[in-house]
């Protein structure tokens, strides 16, 4: 297969898949609609492959986009394709993926196509949290289509060739193309959270995907598991120093942390990795404080976790939420999706306090109250409700006054304040904290507490659904 940058429909099918793997179904399908002259057309496969195979031996189900069949357009026997397709993996419980290169609603099929597109809608709708959807867009993803990608669990998009948009760049009051390109992927990925990553070619797009699909279940009742050829007690020199980024690579067996939606809300990073050969889902902070973005992203995340029993690890180092005009809109609403999120899991939650643990900020990152099964700081974090010397001058503001040397007596108060209420073993001795841990040792601990929490059943109270 050529290196070109846009692949045909079939070319991007044979890349994604295991070598000779693909088994084709519907090929014989074509447009049924004969309004406006349509039968003058000839459409093969009603314009999109659909069909199985598999990537690393995993059974996965496939759709690919035909653009050169009427722009890739969705129409009636188009979408019953894709819905058969989704009645078939959910059945046997496996992955739906779907290559798109689409030019939207088929014109020329009215009210038929128009039906069909939320057949696709109510069968992605059924299948979330059952099995999981990933999305990959090609070209063009506009209009209705771009619902798609909205109602799949992870996105990918190419940087010059994929658009995603509602309405196009130039239908904007005020806006066009080359002013702003609304529907293009860095846009998309660093402002609306749909997109999980951007790559600069198909090949490594596709590429992206079979290595999420190796780190994922199959489905909600099948358990993301491999060999662990690393080290389980290994130790990691010099963590305490490290970056989050850093962090997170070390504690992974084999050093390796897949990050998704890593251009958006850079304050919070989440992703996946093996611990012990079983995949885990991570969240972590990356800036001290949390913005809305960064909660919504981190909400979203733990909600699939929960849904397809992947384990939940938090690495906590906050002090605050995010304190602008624009964020106040929004920033309530979101610490309580996130919070939400964590306290309606059942999976086997973990939370490792690195930093800094200030107010509801913590809170809202997987504390104990909220239900974290079980909570381990180093010696050097902080707990409590805000910076101990910001403490000591709403506490103490007579005596900081009173000081001869005030810049002296707020830090002696704020010591204090730190040794008493605000210190790991201070949260330990309330049972806030689990165990103290040397941060070397974050990896064989994180792993020793998640096989002693394999077992975990947890039921909440009979109901429909919650109404956040």
């Amino acid at each position: 297969m050529s290196e070109n940058l846009k692949y045909s429909a079939s070319e991007r099918i044979a890349a994604l898949l295991d070598d000779s793997s693909f088994v084709e179904i519907g090929a014989y399908v074509t447009a049924r609609n004969t309004d406006f002259n349509l039968k003058e057309f000839d459409t093969p496969k009603d314009g999109v492959l659909t069909g199985y195979g598999v990537i690393d031996g995993k059974l996965v189900y496939v759709y690919s986009q035909d653009a050169t069949v009427l722009g890739g357009s969705i129409g009636e026997m188009h979408a019953k394709k894709i819905a058969n397709l989704y009645n078939l993996a959910m059945k046997c419980g496996a992955p739906v993926i779907g290559l798109v290169d689409c030019a939207g609603l088929r014109l020329q099929e009215a009210t038929d196509a128009l039906t069909a597109f939320g057949r696709i809608f109510r069968k992605m709708t059924q299948a979330s949290g059952v099995i999981p959807q990933i999305t990959a867009i090609f070209g063009t993803c506009g209009g209705g289509t771009a619902m798609i990608p909205s109602l799949t669990d992870f996105t990918f998009m190419t940087s010059q060739n994929s658009k995603l948009f509602v309405n196009s760049p130039n239908a904007l009051d005020g806006n066009y193309e080359g002013k702003v390109d609304t529907s293009a992927a860095s846009y998309i990925s660093e402002n609306t959270g749909l997109v999980d990553a951007v790559c600069e070619t198909e090949a490594e797009l596709l590429s992206e995907i079979r290595a999420l699909v190796s780190m994922l279940p199959s489905n909600n009742e099948d358990i993301a598991m491999t060999d662990c050829g690393d080290e389980l007690n290994r130790t990691i020199p010099g963590i305490e120093s490290m970056d989050m980024d850093g962090i997170l690579t070390n504690i992974a067996d084999d050093l390796k942390f897949v990050e998704v939606k890593k251009a958006y809300a850079k304050d919070v990073k989440i992703g996946f990795m093996r611990l012990a050969g079983a995949t885990v889902g991570c969240v972590a902070n990356a800036e001290k404080t949390l913005s809305s973005a960064g909660l919504t992203k981190a909400a979203k995340f733990v909600t699939f976790c929960d849904a397809f029993s992947i384990p939940v690890v938090t690495f906590v180092d906050v002090k605050n939420f995010a304190a602008t005009m624009e964020e106040e809109k929004t920033i309530s609403g979101a610490a309580a999706a996130l919070s939400f999120a964590y306290a309606n899991a059942t999976v086997e939650t973990v939370t490792v306090i690195t930093g800094e643990a200030y107010g509801s900020a913590y809170i809202s990152m997987n504390s104990k109250s909220l239900g974290a099964d079980m909570v381990y700081a180093w010696p050097s974090a902080k707990i409590g409700m805000m910076e101990s010397k910001m403490a000591a001058r709403i506490m103490y503001p007579a005596d900081i006054a009173a000081a001869d040397d005030k810049l002296a007596k707020e830090k002696e108060i704020a010591a204090k304040i730190d040794e008493l209420q605000s210190s790991a073993l201070a949260a330990a001795k309330r049972g806030y904290v689990d165990d103290i841990i040397e941060p070397d040792a974050t990896r064989k601990r994180v792993i020793a507490a998640l096989e002693m929490l394999a077992t975990k059943q947890e039921e909440g109270p009979a109901k429909k659904h919650a109404s956040l």
